[in-house]
């Protein structure tokens, strides 16, 4: 039975780990697996088809407990404990909650102090206390349903017919029915580097530059005492393995591509050069964001921005990146002057939120690439295939509740070492070419 102290608007953990109202999904995923064998029968429950709409919530049913997070920001906005008998809960170091001790009305009055008036729910039978960031429900008998309309200090109860609590609710703010998950806590920065938005950097003609990327993490004042520290960086493509990592900091996770499933297509003398080397991922998991440098040239020629929904093979491993562009129709020549004068019908916003009926109205219409993932040659991937659309010098990832499971942007011009190497096309061929290429790949 786990031993916990709850910390109203703050938290409800132990010596070793705690839950942080504000503190995002992967890092309570984290704890939990850190407690192998003490918390057990973890479930994940989501929504399918609204996971924007319907919260993301970790159920602990051995222990009594339930997080609740905000499906948009993916952070946790409310403890629930559901079962009072599964668990032990002290405040100030001193319990009000174990198998000696009830959870009456009066141990939670001599617990937390005196209170204003409880509410009563006639619909609900139930009867509430509310402090701020913590609510208790009480269990509310037919018979005594006038006693507890007039609030806890005029309640006289028989011997042992004081209700005990139901159900606990941890919370930040003053009202429960109106939960909004707070802030990242500065408790849990971990000294990482966490994403505010992503703006990609498009050319005029609808080409991708670059990412600049609004940034934040913790900071120091003259004082020693923690605070936010924002800043902003653009990477661009060409760049560096150096550059990249001078301006986001050392990646979470670096990822040798060593399988190239394209070189069956390639020469037996290209494939054996390129089995000497192999491209490199940098894997910034709190920015949802990857970045892919050439094996030849160690210069930045691809983005991977992942959006962190529920039911896709990926989630969990990164956080959801905020980023925004707009993407234009590609019915005019890219080289024309009357580029930029296109109506509004011919342009639409894309975000991590957007809907692929959203985007695909600006986006030929052609046959998607089924992309099939498996965590090994024997096991199925649970969440079933996502589909890829290739579009200018994108590539869209979508689900089959159709949103967007991850943007991949590429450079479409090759190093300027290989030019040489490749015969005279029109802009239009080589974007064609990479885009079957990179999209395959």
């Amino acid at each position: 039975m786990l031993d916990l102290e709850i910390m109203p608007e703050l938290s409800l953990g132990c010596d070793a780990w705690e839950f942080v109202l504000g503190m995002h999904f992967s890092q309570a995923i984290a704890i939990i697996q850190s407690q192998v064998g003490i918390i057990k029968g973890v479930q994940v429950l989501y929504s399918d088809t609204n996971p924007l709409g319907v919260d993301i919530i970790i159920n602990l049913p051995q222990d009594g407990v339930r997080l609740i997070f905000d499906p948009v920001v993916q952070r946790l906005k409310t403890i629930e404990v559901f079962n009072m008998k599964l668990v032990k809960l002290k405040y100030g170091g001193v319990h009000f909650n174990s198998p000696e001790v009830l959870p009456s009305i009066e141990q939670i009055e001599h617990s937390f102090g005196a209170t204003h008036p409880g509410v009563y729910d006639a619909a609900k039978q139930l009867f509430a206390l509310h402090f701020r960031g913590l609510s208790f429900f009480f269990p509310v008998d037919s018979k005594l349903q006038e006693g507890y309309a007039h609030g806890l200090g005029s309640l006289i109860f028989l011997s042992g017919a004081s209700p005990v609590v139901s159900k606990m609710s941890l919370y930040s703010g003053n009202n429960v029915t109106e939960t909004r998950a707070p802030p990242l806590p500065l408790s849990c920065y971990h000294r990482q580097i966490y994403l505010e938005s992503a703006m990609v950097l498009r050319s005029a003609n609808g080409f991708t530059r670059g990412l600049k990327l609004k940034l934040f993490t913790e900071g120091s004042s003259r004082a020693m005492e923690q605070r936010r520290q924002c800043f902003t960086r653009e990477i661009h493509f060409g760049d560096s393995c150096q550059d990249v990592a001078m301006k986001l900091g050392a990646p979470n996770r670096i990822f040798f591509k060593s399988e190239d499933k394209m070189k069956i297509h390639s020469s037996s003398v290209n494939r054996q050069a390129q089995s000497k080397r192999s491209d490199t991922f940098f894997n910034y998991f709190t920015l949802g964001i990857d970045v892919l440098f050439d094996a030849r040239t160690q210069t930045c020629k691809k983005f991977v921005l992942h959006t962190n929904y529920p039911g896709h093979f990926n989630f969990n491993m990164y956080h959801r990146c905020e980023f925004k562009f707009n993407l234009n129709s590609d019915n005019l020549d890219v080289d024309s002057s009357n580029y930029e004068q296109k109506t509004a019908n011919d342009n639409v916003e894309v975000t991590a939120y957007a809907k692929w009926d959203e985007i695909s109205p600006v986006v030929p219409s052609a046959r998607p690439v089924v992309l099939h993932r498996a965590s090994s040659t024997n096991t199925a991937n649970p969440f079933g295939a996502t589909f890829c659309y290739g579009y200018q010098d994108i590539i869209f990832e979508v689900m089959t509740n159709n949103h967007i499971a991850s943007i991949t942007l590429y450079s479409i011009n090759p190093p300027a070492k290989q030019t040489e190497s490749y015969p005279q096309q029109s802009k239009k061929q080589q974007h064609k070419m990479q885009d079957i290429r990179l999209t395959v790949a």
